[in-house]
């Protein structure tokens, strides 16, 4: 329990409200009370009805729907699982194992054993056969053959070294002079055409262009920025035209509708929308209060005008005639049925005992006298004595 108190909230400030408000919010009350009420009033009756169907109908409905369908899915599946499924998951292993997995590990015990362990045997004799073939015939082989591809190779490169070296040598100088000679005679007749390429080509292209073509791109870009100004003053100029038409034909007349008719049917509009709903708001709660007055009338009207007369027929009326009915007539004929009842199995008892009887003298005709059994003292205390304190009942020390 919170024994501190809370904070205190500040107050809010209530708004300032004009006359308007004031002349609206009565008739508004008024009107939506009148209209109000018997809403609220039908909602509290189909909230009660709800209420009763909910607890008198559906609920047991839906429980007796939850029965039948656990007796219905639920239990028989129940029922197939325990007694059916399981019992037969059960068997069906037992079965494998005897049928399946004992056999396979008798297999694998008895037979693939044995046969592993032989052939692991026969690989590791093969494995050590080859492994003296590889040291005692192979590696001397290898080694032979090692020392004849070193003997080749040596004589591979005696020959590259005092046979084939000399002569690429020789081949080098000779490609070397001649391409001297072919580089001379290139460089003369280069010499030429980049002379005769500078005088006839490039020397007249750097003329045309500074002396020609220069200072006409300059008159084009001129005439380019003079068109290209004349364009945007007649752009701007139209452009200021229709901002100021459309400012004077369709954005002043907006705004002043939005400012002096939108703005203050809007804020009208607005009040009465609030006033409306705290009308309403109002409104619901007052006719719930109504509605449980009228609810609460009713209950007690019907309470007095029904159940109470019914109540004071039960206690005074059916109550004592059930008493001497129940004095009367039930009570002598449950005396009754309980005398039938005890004759009836006094009756059903006598003949059990007689047909056991008829049994026992038919077995005795057919077979004879049973033979008796002999009598074996175990010194067990009978029954008829009674226990004192200067007597024992015990087997091992009774006199």
């Amino acid at each position: 329990m919170d024994l501190e108190k809370p904070p205190a909230q500040p107050q809010q400030q209530a708004t300032p409200e004009g006359c308007l408000a004031v002349a609206i919010r009565i008739p508004v009350r008024i009107v939506v009370l009148v209209l109000v009420v018997p809403v609220r009033m039908v909602w509290d009756a189909l909230v009660v009805v709800g209420r009763v169907l909910r607890d008198t109908v559906l609920r047991p409905f839906g429980r007796a729907l939850a029965w039948l369908g656990r007796a219905l899915f639920v239990w028989p599946f129940i029922g197939l699982w325990r007694y059916v499924v399981v019992p037969l998951g059960r068997a069906l292993g037992w079965l494998g194992n005897v049928l399946v997995l004992v056999p396979l590990g008798w297999l694998y015990r008895y037979a693939l054993t044995p046969l592993g362990h032989a052939l692991a045997w026969v690989v590791r004799g093969i494995g050590a056969g080859l492994a003296w073939v590889y040291a005692y015939v192979l590696t001397p082989v290898g080694h032979a053959v090692v020392w004849a591809l070193r003997g080749l190779g040596a004589g591979l490169v005696w020959v590259y070294a005092r046979a084939l070296t000399p002569v690429g040598h020789a081949v080098m100088w000779a490609l070397r002079g001649l391409g001297a000679v072919l580089a001379a005679l290139g460089l003369g007749v280069f010499g030429v055409l980049v002379w005769l390429v500078r005088h006839l080509v490039v020397v007249p292209v750097v003329w045309v262009y500074t002396w020609i073509l220069t200072p006409v791109g300059h008159a084009i870009a001129w005439c380019a920025r003079g068109l290209a100004w004349t364009l945007g003053m007649i752009v701007t100029g139209v452009g200021m035209t229709l901002y100021w038409v459309t400012r004077v034909l369709f954005v002043l007349p907006a705004l002043a509708l939005w400012r002096w008719i939108l703005v203050p049917v809007g804020r009208v509009l607005a009040v009465l929308g609030r006033e409306v709903a705290e009308a309403l708001r109002h409104a619901w709660r007052i006719a719930g209060h109504l509605s449980l007055a009228v609810g609460r009338f009713l209950a007690t009207l019907f309470r007095w005008i029904f159940v109470e007369p019914v109540r004071w027929v039960y206690r005074t009326v059916l109550t004592p005639v059930g008493h001497v009915i129940r004095d009367l007539v039930l009570r002598p004929a449950a005396e009754a049925a309980r005398s039938v009842g005890r004759a009836t199995r006094q009756a059903l008892a006598a003949a059990r005992e007689s047909v056991r009887q008829a049994r026992a003298d038919f077995r005795r005709m057919l077979f004879g006298e049973p033979g008796q059994s002999e009598v074996v003292d175990r010194r067990e205390p009978t029954g008829a004595e009674t226990r004192t304190l200067g007597s024992s009942t015990t087997a091992l020390t009774k006199d």
